[in-house]
């Protein structure tokens, strides 16, 4: 079924990674975080003992043997080649990190880490496994007590990238982790997580919980955004983990990162929330983004100061760094085995040299090669190395103190390092608006306790806290049967979520039916997101006209320009109702044309501040959902009164041009109208014509055509339409205009079931272009229009530049892997995408295309509405990917109320209706509305469409699919499902793998995994898995609801 509105350039479209939730079991059922860390102290404890007991050993035995060794030179040399069985089972103390953007534990004095780290999958499980392989228990860094229960069982939930979006690893994160499928685990093969559900959101209920901090006060939070203290924006919360939450920086730098659920302050996704910055001792520093500035700096200091002639103190100290002590500086640089040690300076001054870019995991690894005499006999006399190491030590020392300033310049310390890269943290500290609807869909669980007050409501969404509902709500049976209750989907709401508990206080809504069913689920996701899909009330519906069928008044008409009798058609989907736009072409000779945009004129039958324009303003959008469409207008409006339906006369508003073919506009009008459609056509129709021009169509092939017109008519119209359009198209995109077109899929519907039967892949094809160019027309006229006329209250539509750190980070991902791209302008991202975006045929440079499209799609933001008036700046005014100064939406006032704005706006400038009474801080509060409320529906679309896929995979599953790697995690891929456009990560522990190994390489990784010999495939495989690597994955339902999972075929 084809509900798909008409949309337009400027709405950007931008690809949402499907919500994968890691699943954990209920926090009450686990050990608080107290007893956790009192387990992992005492562990830790425990090993540093035994390690200190085994180098007091070995220490010793060290000391005998080279008493011995001057007695007895051959017994020692005989013994040089026997391991030391003390050391033996002795690990190195590998970092065991499962956040990958925390720092690394420091190793001991002895532990050196290597290059590539090979993890026993054979090992004993349990404590015996800890104590055999002597891994030392991690510091807490913030991250949920839940998580930290699941160890290396739950899929790695990286630090924050930069921005919020990045999954990728940072260098030097270990993933300590035994092997795929590893027994000690608890996992099947199919599944890198626990059967029970995750609810997030929530911290869990210990006895170490502290209260959330009290807000300030709203003249202390004025005072502070005046003093530039404080920072106010929309709270974003990281689906993939509750407990990473960002606001967009306003210069376009990195996100501004609240790390942990008290840094939150019990704000929800979308709150409006005024933040404080931490200390910046607390701040991340973006080690890469530093580096490659202070190399370059260190170059350009170095090309400067050559041409220099150095000072004394610099001579004199350059002499002093370099003097040599017995020779021993060059036998410094020397490892224990006698060969040269690659180390660089930075490396040692950042402490990098064990570097972690590159893991391996097996089922089975050599023990740890032993510490032999032999080693330590090739090596150097300890106590001459001692010596002078202390030697060389003072002699810097000394440096130092005589010679600060050359030290710091050496070491590339001369000045402070930039805030610009640094990644600020920061904590709420008050929330302006709770946006958040605090409605949420779940499922009720029984009290922890008999006779507790209160159940538990555990959200389907883990951005939202638990809340605790009282047993009175409950539904009959429920503390009798809770079982009974557990795949019934309910709503509840949050009502306070008190600084002293965990947990929100609210209360049940109501039961909306079986979990995974389509209605239930549909009305859980519109409650979410606060959509109101409740029928109009009849104060709304007083408003429309009373008479019906409803006739034009003739005075109406006298006053309007009349198109009646002129060719005028209509091109939609197939199965649209709402029809609001139309068109009409004249052929004037030489080359000239009369084109006109007639758009439904649905502000003359909405007055202004009346209740039905309420109800249309507080809804502000239409939403468009697979199976159904939520109106903002009563449908006797939407399909009726308003819709240009064809032989009917409509009200209109128009804008009339005189053109070249080329698209030059030679003039221009614009007023209010009256139009007679002869004929509605689709897409298909207006295709058909264009892509066989000189086809002769039978009447049974095209609509009914009314008004006296002919086919043959039409066809005219479209193709020298058509002409036109792509004349406009070439010379917008010519001038800099921006495209990011992504996979959409549209699915067929059972009639009697309702369930998806079949789907395919929306294309735009030239009819959609040639009505969405004339639409872009009059939306940009209608802007010059209404500024002109009133520079303080036009409602405009503006598209700000996207984020300049992620497009500086993408760029230089691409240099790395040998992409030219640029990112400096919107011109400039459209030619980097045309140069690798291929045919469809071409599965690798398609492929590469639709990738690079979804990252030039992430820094982007959001095009919104607002009112000219709050904004100081006009070329603030200017939409980026369009690359004009002025733009707003006019053209579809049936679905959206910012049209019914600027269509009352435009009428008041020609003065053929009344001028508005609101100012411009009514009309910024509508703009901000209207904003928010076209992102709410977008999200609901978004969701109702991932709702169905699951629903098709599940009913006619599974499904098996070309793919493209997008990104390499340390144990993941991500991997785009290229003729759906969907977004799927792949666990390796779900794999029948042998081993995966994963090496850092810049901003991007690579992994190589072997797959386990089986009957099909007699010898193990290895298979390379990188950026843009072709794949074959099997999609198949999931265990939850409304779920399924992708998984790598192995190649054949």
């Amino acid at each position: 079924m084809e509900t798909t509105a008409k949309t337009t350039q400027d709405d950007k479209v931008s690809l949402e990674m499907p919500k994968e939730k890691t699943t954990k079991e209920d926090g009450h059922k686990k050990q608080s975080s107290s007893e956790l860390g009192q387990q992992a102290t005492a562990t830790d404890k425990k090993l540093n003992k035994n390690n200190a007991e085994e180098t007091d050993s070995r220490n010793s035995a060290t000391r005998r043997n080279r008493n011995k060794k001057s007695k007895h030179k051959k017994a020692t040399d005989s013994l040089a080649d026997q391991p030391d069985v003390s050391t033996k089972d002795r690990n190195p103390h590998p970092e065991t990190n499962q956040d990958a953007g925390n720092k690394a534990r420091p190793m001991s004095s002895r532990g050196k880490r290597k290059n590539a780290m090979q993890f026993d999958s054979q090992k004993p499980s349990g404590a015996d496994a800890t104590k055999s392989q002597g891994a030392t228990p991690k510091k807490d860094f913030g991250g949920s007590s839940r998580d930290k229960m699941k160890g290396s069982q739950t899929p790695n939930k990286h630090h924050p990238s930069v921005n919020g979006g990045d999954m990728t690893p940072t260098k030097g994160a270990h993933q300590c982790q035994s092997t795929p499928r590893s027994a000690s685990r608890g996992q099947g093969q199919g599944t890198p997580t626990s059967k029970s559900r995750n609810y997030g959101g929530t911290p869990n209920r210990n006895k170490n919980f502290k209260p959330f901090e009290d807000y300030l006060s709203l003249e202390e939070v004025s005072d502070g955004l005046k003093r530039k203290r404080l920072f106010q924006g929309a709270i974003r919360i990281n689906p993939r983990n509750f407990e990473e939450s960002y606001l967009a920086a306003e210069d376009g730098g990195a996100d501004i990162f609240l790390n942990g659920l008290a840094a939150r302050n019990r704000a929800l996704e979308g709150d409006i929330v005024v933040v404080e910055f931490l200390h910046k001792s607390k701040w991340k520093l973006m080690e890469d983004d530093y580096q490659r500035y202070k190399q370059k700096s260190q170059k350009e200091s170095k090309s400067k100061s050559s041409s220099k002639p150095k000072t004394e103190e610099a001579v004199l100290a350059k002499q002093l760094k370099d003097l040599k002590i017995d020779s021993l500086q060059d036998k410094s640089a020397m490892n224990p085995t006698g060969e040269a040690a690659e180390i660089t300076k930075d490396e040692l001054a950042l402490g990098k040299h064990d570097k972690a870019d590159c893991l391996t995991f097996e089922k089975s690894s050599e023990s740890e090669r032993p510490e032999t005499e032999s080693q330590t006999s090739k090596g150097l006399d300890t106590k001459s190395q001692d010596e002078g190491g202390s030697l060389k030590e003072e002699i810097d020392s000394i440096v130092k103190r005589l010679f600060p300033e050359e030290d710091k310049k050496e070491r590339g310390m001369d000045e402070e390092i930039p805030e610009r890269f640094y990644q600020r943290l920061a904590k709420v500290v008050y929330i302006v608006e709770r946006r958040h609807s605090r409605a949420c869909s779940g499922q009720l669980r029984p009290p922890p306790v008999k006779n507790a007050p209160n159940a538990l409501f555990s959200p389907t969404d883990y951005r939202v806290p638990r809340i605790y509902i009282p047993v009175s709500e409950c539904p009959e049976g429920f503390l009798e049967r809770p079982g009974d209750f557990e795949s019934t989907l309910f709503i509840a709401r949050i009502d306070e979520w008190p600084k002293d508990s965990p947990f929100a206080l609210g209360h049940l809504h109501r039961s909306l039916g079986e979990a995974g069913e389509i209605e239930p689920e549909t009305e859980g996701m519109l409650m979410e997101h606060g959509v109101d899909y409740s029928d109009f009330s009849d104060e709304v519906i007083a408003c429309l006209p009373k008479n019906l069928p409803w006739t034009i008044p003739q005075d109406e008409i006298a006053k309007r320009r009349s198109f009646r009798d002129e060719c005028v058609f209509t091109i939609d989907p197939a199965t649209a109702r709402d029809l609001d736009d139309a068109l009409s072409c004249v052929a004037l000779g030489n080359g000239e044309y009369e084109v006109g945009v007639h758009i439904a004129d649905v502000s003359f039958f909405v007055d202004e501040n009346n209740a039905l324009d309420e109800v249309a303003g507080l809804r502000a959008t239409s939403v468009y959902l697979v199976q159904k469409v939520i109106p903002m207008l009563p449908r006797l409006l939407c399909e009726h009164l308003c819709s240009l339906n064809p032989n009917e006369d409509k009200l209109t508003f128009s804008f009339l041009w005189r053109l070249t073919e080329n698209g030059e506009i030679l003039d221009e009008w614009c007023g209010r109208s009256v139009i007679r459609s002869c004929v509605k056509m689709s897409y298909a129709h207006a295709q058909g014509i264009i892509t066989e021009p000189e086809r002769v169509w039978k009447p049974e092939e095209m609509p009914t055509i009314t008004n006296g017109f002919t086919i043959p008519d039409i066809v005219e119209r479209v193709l020298n339409l058509n002409k036109i359009a792509q004349n406009m198209r070439k010379k917008r995109s010519d001038d800099g205009a921006l495209r990011l077109d992504q996979v959409k899929l549209l699915f067929t519907l059972d009639k009697e079931s309702g369930l998806p039967s079949g789907y395919n892949v929306y294309q735009q094809k030239e009819s959609n272009k040639l009505v969405e160019e004339f639409m872009l027309l009059a939306n940009m006229a209608a802007a010059h229009r209404i500024y002109n006329a009133n520079k303080d209250t036009a409602l405009l539509r503006r598209h700000p530049p996207p984020k300049t750190k992620m497009i500086d980070d993408l760029v230089l991902m691409c240099s790395e892997i040998g992409l030219k791209v640029d990112g400096s302008s919107s011109k400039s991202i459209q030619e980097s995408l045309n140069r690798y975006i291929g045919p469809v045929e071409d599965k690798a440079s398609w492929g590469k295309g639709q990738i690079l499209t979804v990252f030039y799609s992430k820094p982007m933001q959001r095009a919104k509405y607002f009112c000219t008036g709050s904004i100081e700046v006009e070329d603030h005014f200017r939409h980026y990917a369009l690359n004009v100064p002025f733009y707003t939406h006019f053209t579809s006032p049936i679905r959206r109320y910012a049209d019914i704005i600027v269509h009352r706006q435009l009428a008041a400038s020609l003065g053929v209706g009344p001028a508005s009474q609101r100012d411009e801080v009514t009309i910024q509060d509508q703009a901000v509305r209207c904003n928010e409320r076209k992102d709410a529906a977008k999200k609901v679309s978004d969701m109702s469409g991932e709702m169905f896929f699951a629903i098709f995979v599940r009913e006619c599953g599974p499904l098996k699919q070309d793919a493209m790697v997008m990104h390499v995690l340390d144990r993941a891929i991500d991997v785009l499902v290229m003729e759906l456009g969907v977004v799927k990560r792949v666990y390796c522990n779900a794999l029948p793998l042998k081993s995966f190994k994963f090496e850092k390489q810049g901003k991007q990784g690579l992994m190589k995994i072997v797959w386990e010999p089986d009957h099909m495939h007699p010898e193990e495989e290895t298979q390379t898995l990188q950026l843009f690597s072709l794949v074959k994955v099997e999609l198949k339902a999931g265990k939850e609801p409304l779920k399924f999972d992708a998984n790598l075929i192995r190649p054949e």
